[in-house]
Formats: structure tokens, sequence, C-alpha cells
């Protein structure tokens, strides 16, 4: 992995970087503050959905209202927000091997395939597949 290579970050990776949890390694947090000054992060759109759901579920809790919250955080150095393509929807339909059945999951893991860039998550399920071959991952 170098400095130059883009990558994708799960949802979870996401908020930890935004919020400054220490959830998220010193090692991944220095990867990515590298990243970001001459590479690109790339944020899945549908995780500003992820984002938005868990907050009104309660599961976390922004310090702003949402839409503002999902407007700075993508506006870190670095991040570029990812848009839902159809390529993305097709592959998030169709991923080869197995992979389990989180429609959200499935498209971040088809935004990483089709922008062609290592998935940085913490999610088990997801470096399991991973390592199937099908998705390049870095565990956070």
């Amino acid at each position: 992995m170098t400095e130059e290579q883009p990558v994708v970050l799960d949802t979870h990776v996401w908020f930890w970087l935004a919020t400054g949890n220490p959830d998220l390694s010193s090692t991944t947090r220095k990867l990515l503050e590298s990243i970001s000054r001459t590479g690109t992060i790339f944020i899945p759109a549908i995780s500003m959905w992820e984002i938005a759901m868990l907050e009104k579920l309660g599961r976390i809790e922004l310090q702003m209202p949402t839409a503002q919250w999902l407007t700075s955080a993508l506006a870190a150095p670095g991040l570029k927000l990812a848009p839902l393509t159809p390529e993305i929807v097709a592959d998030s339909c169709n991923l080869p091997g197995n992979f389990h059945k989180d429609p959200a999951d499935q498209m971040i893991v088809a935004t990483a395939r089709t922008l062609q860039c290592a998935l940085i998550t913490r999610d088990n399920s997801i470096v399991k597949y991973g390592k199937q071959g099908h998705v390049k991952t870095i565990s956070a």
C-alpha cells in the first residue's frame, strides 16, 4: 500500500476517522493521514445512508444535525464521495463467491471492487471475503 493508491473506507472506519474515535488504530490513522496528502480516500455513497440510519436508531450520536455532520465529515482533506453508479449497483447484486446479504456491505464491497481500491475495514465478514480474493482489504 502506497500513499498514492486510493482506498475506500467502510462506514465505521469513516465514522471513527471523522470523530477521532480511538477504535481506529494509530497505524490506520497514520496511513489515512498520509493518503489524504497525496491520494484519494473514497467514501461510498451508501455510507451516508448508514450513518443517518445509525443516528436515527440511536446507535451513534452526532454532535450536529445529520446532514450537516455528513457534509462536514466529507469535507476532510483527501476524502471524495464515491457515487452509487450502475456498475456498483450491478456488482453489488452479483458479487462472486460467498458474501452475506447485507445490502449496504454489498455496495461498499462493490464500490471498492469497481474503483479497484483496497477497502479499509474491521468487519470480519468483509475481511474473510477479501481472503477469498474477491476484494483487497486492509484491517483497520
